[in-house]
């Protein structure tokens, strides 16, 4: 996997501009921050991007897929103003559940998701090298 930083651009902070990467793809749909019984343990922000990071992960899993794999997500929330509050608190979060891998990413404010008490939905792309 090779991190594409063209030369003179800031650093981006939380994410990567672009990857590159050869191998098996793992997609995953666009995920929520509930439990296993699909229930929401969570109702704030933070809580339910937690709980959506940790289900990315265990959805990669099953193909033999772990954070270091993953080369792209997109974000769509539905409060960019209390993404931008929390953003500390999530970026604590995404050290603990994903590390200090930061794929390429998109983030994106949405009017209302499907399932009606989610605050963001992830979809995540996965390169695991064969």
């Amino acid at each position: 996997m090779k991190r594409l930083q063209p030369p003179g651009w800031p650093r981006p902070k939380g994410y990567s501009n672009g990857i590159s990467a050869s191998g098996r793809l793992v997609f995953t749909a666009g995920v929520i921050g509930w439990n296993e019984q699909e229930q929401f343990e969570a109702h704030g922000l933070t809580g339910q991007f937690e709980q959506t990071l940790k289900n990315i992960l265990a959805i990669l899993a099953e193909d033999g897929a772990g954070p270091e794999h993953i080369v792209r997500m997109t974000a769509y929330v539905t409060d960019r103003d209390a993404y931008l509050a929390e953003a500390a608190q999530i970026g604590w979060v995404w050290k603990e559940v994903i590390g200090k891998h930061y794929p390429a990413m998109a983030l994106v404010e949405v009017s209302r998701l499907v399932e009606e008490q989610a605050l963001v939905e992830i979809e995540a792309t996965a390169v695991v090298p064969e």
